[in-house]
């Protein structure tokens, strides 16, 4: 077998894998799809697999059915904008001058950094702190304890020390200042771990529920995450088994939890294929030229 062949052979093998791996990691989203959309008789004896059976639209029809449903769309899409960008503000005026090997007390500074990692006050310290603050049933209750994230902020510093330093230094002596440099040499190079870095912080809110849970009692106030759940809990209640005359109501929970998540996920999906770019753009490219 000649080398030609046998690279055919591989590159077809690599193909195959990758296909199937696609398959198994795409089959838990179809199947939750399939459950949205299908009726409550073949979810119930297993029918369902990757395709819908007989394709049904009550769960959707429940889930936008409620008013305030649309109002927590609305509210979460603007809390996690702000939350992004008041995380990234943070993190960018932290990590600049950490990434400095100069700086005074930097080891130590970076210490405590690593540290919160690992270690926290636990829930009900951070309820009564938060409650003692007056932030319950407030939207920085949901932003300021988790301004800035540890990991994100050293992968920052990190970004920040791999740009080199002659740029700086020919920065510094055209008479730019520190805050010259960052907005005119850190940052426009560093758009691939700030895009990275604003989809992690915006992930990460968009999912949040547990602070939410905690924190916010005023139902105008509820993010989408915490709506669905109350959504889908009180659906268990009174769905679950519940009888209208001689029949079973139509819509199971099962249905209503998969309308649920594809509700919740879609909007957070439809932001990556515009971040992909900044991910395979070039770090360095025109940067430094020989």
């Amino acid at each position: 077998m000649n080398t030609g062949t046998k690279s055919r052979l591989f590159d077809g093998l690599n193909t195959v894998l990758v296909i199937v791996l696609c398959i198994v990691c795409l089959s838990p989203f179809l199947h939750v799809f399939a459950v949205s959309l299908s009726s409550n008789n073949p979810i119930m004896s297993g029918k369902v697999l990757l395709w819908p059976v007989e394709i049904s639209f009550e769960a959707y029809k429940r889930v936008l059915g409620d008013v305030s449903m649309l109002r927590s769309l609305i509210f979460t899409v603007l809390l996690t904008a702000l939350y992004t960008v008041l995380c990234m503000l943070m993190t960018i005026a932290a990590a600049y001058p950490l990434m400095k090997p100069g700086l005074q007390g930097r080891k130590a500074i970076m210490l405590i950094i690593v540290f919160t990692m690992f270690f926290s006050g636990g829930i009900i310290p951070e309820y009564i702190l938060m409650k003692e603050l007056h932030l319950t049933n407030s939207v920085w209750a949901l932003i300021l304890p988790h301004l800035i994230n540890p990991f994100n902020l050293i992968i920052m510093i990190s970004f920040f020390q791999s740009i080199p330093r002659s740029l700086e230094e020919a920065a510094e002596i055209d008479g730019s200042s520190h805050f010259g440099i960052l907005v005119r040499i850190i940052l426009p190079l560093s758009m691939p771990v700030i895009a990275a870095l604003s989809l992690f912080y915006a992930v990460s809110r968009w999912n949040g529920f547990m602070d939410s849970l905690f924190y916010i009692t005023d139902p105008e106030m509820y993010p989408l995450q915490l709506k669905l759940y109350q959504l889908v809990m009180n659906n268990m209640a009174n769905d679950i088994m519940q009888m209208e005359g001689l029949r079973m109501v139509e819509l199971l929970p099962e249905s209503l939890k998969a309308a649920s998540v594809v509700f919740s996920t879609l909007p957070i999906l439809l932001v990556y294929p515009w971040m992909q770019r900044y991910f395979v753009s070039g770090i360095m490219l025109g940067a430094v030229k020989e």
